[in-house]
């Protein structure tokens, strides 16, 4: 590739964040400041699922119209929290179809008397398809289950004497072909062994599909004349380090700002008055990954300060935005963070815990993060659907590098590759890189797990879809996770990183750990010699079921599960040296899958047990994680950054 001028990536990428997303508003995390207000509406709400046989009930009679009581019994239902564990009735742990939840909210009365007042309803993920009404009148709706949505509603909570609320929002859970995730609905008409109308959820996938308010239901307050968006890219020249920042706003076009960038101690290191424009940070603190360098995740403060001039007079608001100066550039043998050789050394998660499901919980949260930290991790693929804000946040304040992954899992049918779900694909997409476009932590965006990209179809939707995602986020690589044949990915051109699952000793070669080097290492030449690209393992492991043994090790026994890693691990040792760079071990924690033969109470992979105790893996994975770590740890704050100031992610 070509080597540009070191300043033309700098003046072209602002543009192209400028002109690639094509949904219309940002989505910047609400948070309070002199001009904001938000207040969280999480706890219990009033729920009901429509058991009615075409699953319309709820609309036939109009459900939203009055309060959810008024029109038959309803359960108590904690938000967040996926519906399934919750109660005792057998039908909800798998029911499919629409489910119904309700909240009557007061609100301040500044809220509803101030016009100047902008007030916003937001939900964080609602899985599957949601539409929301406020008060019986209908605001919005959106599809995808792992992204944020909201509505502006000042309108209609500032239009009376009312100071309350009704909040309803009916949520299906029914996966389609072009769907993200796919599956389909399969009916049983043998009425000799199945009831009238008899129906089930099929997927591709290997996790439960979890429904429900997943995430946090919310009310912000902004001005009428309001920072709408945000977008920062950085780069480093020598030791000077270089933000570029795009601001939107929404309400006014009279208006003035003010742009500082603040260190961690609070001193203002840059300044600017324009929406559009450079700061300059002479003598920079990058933001590198945890257990690379004595100081990591440095976080600097972008602080934003609009004055807007409206009919009713000068309105302000506030907006403060971490950011991370650092860069991310691929070679056909490196992944190299701020210029210098990075190796991911880390694990696949999901978010899944007993009762709550998929429900955001703070303490779980922390939970895993400590072990993350504990385990020597530097890194995790977002498998297989973006995670909830915060675990974006916690990342770039802890330094894990994140592999973000969009809900592309299972797609499988051949159906599932027709426009109308490319279409889909990159809409996700969109509202992904809006999301996450600012988090220093997120360095590759994936695409999609485990495709069938050996159909004919897949080549042309891959391009196209790898093509649009770099559209809207230039300064990442993009990548999707395949367990094809090297020689029939017909999506494998595009990528930037080749990111392989392979099982061998498990589902391929059962019981036989004598395989796995030869054919481990088989793989990895296979791919690195057809595509001449730097290749990670992106998911390796095998099941263990805590507490049961046997030696010698065999299958779903804590010394198999052990025995199996450390014979991957003897390539990757190999592998790392040349143009492997990266081992993310399937996975973190025990999770639940759909009931099948083939798992005892979900997928026991994981290197700790649902409950996040570890398992004898676990002290293996940390010796060779610290071990790993330590080879270079620290290592680049002793060395003179010399960065070309390359923004592309090719080199």
């Amino acid at each position: 590739m070509a080597r540009l001028p070191a300043g033309f990536w700098a003046v072209l990428t602002p543009l192209l964040w400028g002109c690639a997303l094509a949904l219309q508003g940002g989505m910047l995390y609400p948070q309070e400041s002199a001009s904001r207000e938000r207040r969280e509406l999480n706890g219990l709400w009033k729920f009901r699922a429509d058991f009615s046989e075409n699953r319309r009930r709820g609309f036939e009679e109009q459900w939203y119209r009055t309060p959810l009581r008024e029109s038959g019994p309803t359960l108590d239902m904690p938000v967040p929290s996926s519906f399934n564990d919750v109660g005792q009735d057998e039908r909800l742990r798998s029911f499919v179809g629409w489910v119904w939840y309700e909240r009557e909210v007061t609100l301040p009365q500044r809220w509803t008397q101030d016009p100047g007042t902008r007030v916003v309803l937001r939900i964080g993920s609602a899985h599957y398809y949601a539409i929301v009404w406020v008060n019986g009148i209908h605001v919005t709706e959106h599809e995808g289950g792992h992204l944020p949505f909201e509505v502006d509603i000042s309108r209609l909570v500032q239009t009376g004497p009312l100071s309350t609320c009704r909040i309803t929002i009916a949520i299906n859970n029914t996966l389609t072909p072009h769907t993200l995730p796919p599956g389909t609905i399969l009916y049983k008409t043998d009425a000799s062994k199945y009831p009238h109308g008899y129906f089930v959820q099929n997927t591709n996938f290997d996790f439960f599909n979890y429904a429900g308010l997943h995430r946090s239901v919310l009310l912000y307050t902004t001005p009428t004349a309001y920072i709408d968006d945000i977008t920062v890219t950085t780069e480093v020249d020598q030791n000077t380090g270089l933000v570029y920042y795009q601001i939107y706003v929404q309400g006014c076009e009279d208006f003035q700002l003010e742009v500082n960038l603040l260190d961690e101690e609070g001193q203002v290191v840059a300044k600017e008055v324009r929406s559009q424009g450079q700061l300059k940070v002479p003598d920079a603190h990058l933001w590198w990954p945890y257990l690379m360098h004595e100081h990591p995740a440095y976080l600097y403060s972008l602080e934003v300060r609009l004055t807007a001039q409206t009919a009713a007079g000068s309105v302000c608001d506030f907006y403060t935005l971490p950011v991370g100066i650092r860069t991310v550039a691929v070679t056909k043998n490196q992944f190299l963070i701020n210029g210098n050789p990075f190796y991911f050394h880390g694990v696949n998660k999901h978010e899944d815990a007993d009762v709550r499901g998929k429900g955001f919980d703070w303490p779980l949260l922390v939970k895993d993060f400590n072990l993350l930290l504990w385990l020597g991790a530097n890194a995790f693929r977002t498998s297989h659907y973006p995670y909830a804000e915060e675990v974006m946040q916690l990342c770039d304040q802890y330094g894990i590098v994140v592999i973000d992954e969009s809900p592309g899992a299972g797609i499988t049918l051949i159906q599932s590759y027709n426009n109308e779900s490319l279409q889909h694909h990159v809409e996700v997409m969109e509202e992904l890189v809006r999301r996450d476009k600012n988090h220093p932590a997120v360095v590759m965006w994936s695409v999609a797990n485990e495709p069938t990209s050996f159909l004919k179809p897949a080549g042309y939707y891959f391009k196209t879809l790898i093509a649009q995602t770099k559209a809207l986020d230039p300064t990442r690589p993009v990548t999707y996770v395949t367990n094809s044949n090297y020689e029939d990915d017909l999506g494998a051109p595009y990528v930037d990183v080749i990111c392989v699952n392979s099982y061998y000793s498990w589902y391929r070669d059962p019981g036989h750990l004598e395989v796995i080097p030869l054919q481990l290492a088989t793989q990895f030449e296979n791919w690195h010699r057809t595509y001449q690209k730097p290749v990670i393992q992106s998911e390796y492991g095998a099941d263990a079921i805590a507490g049961l043994h046997h030696d010698p090790p065999l299958m779903f026994t804590e010394e198999y599960q052990k025995s199996l890693l450390e014979q991957y691990h003897l390539v990757l040792d190999q592998k790392r040296k040349d143009y492997v760079v990266g081992e993310l071990i399937w996975n973190f924690a025990d999770f639940m899958t759909n009931q099948s033969p083939l798992r005892v109470m979900g997928n026991n992979k994981g290197i700790f047990t649902r409950q996040r105790q570890p398992k004898r893996a676990a002290f293996l994975l940390r010796d060779r994680y610290w071990k790993l770590a330590n080879e270079t740890r620290y290592h680049q704050s002793a060395l003179k950054l010399q960065y070309l100031g390359k923004s592309p992610f090719t080199l």
